[in-house]
């Protein structure tokens, strides 16, 4: 999936803690035509892949990314907790996502 920050912007540190969100204009969707999850903005479409909407769909801003974690490795063999806070800092840096700190 490309989240890449934009050049010479840092992804934002996403902690244990925070309680990540999608932004307010920012919407995920099933596309029936591509067979994935996306994420609609304004002005960009972004393909996910079944991790990435995994993440997404418990990102609700009451949940903490520790409670993520948990959820998906009830889900999953194998989650690094390190990756999921990554994904959710390369998504912040794009402002598709916002991170409430607790």
């Amino acid at each position: 999936m490309p989240s890449t920050p934009p050049v010479g912007m840092p992804a934002p540190t996403v902690r244990d803690a925070d309680r990540p969100r999608l932004a307010p204009h920012v919407r995920l969707r099933f596309d029936a035509a591509r067979t994935c999850h996306v994420l609609l903005s304004p002005e960009t479409v972004v393909v996910l892949n079944a991790t990435g909407a995994a993440i997404l769909e418990l990102c609700d801003g009451r949940r903490t990314v520790t409670a993520i974690v948990a959820e998906l490795r009830a889900r999953y063999a194998r989650v690094a907790d390190d990756e999921v806070r990554r994904h959710l800092g390369r998504l912040a840096a794009r402002r598709l996502v916002e991170v409430g700190r607790g």
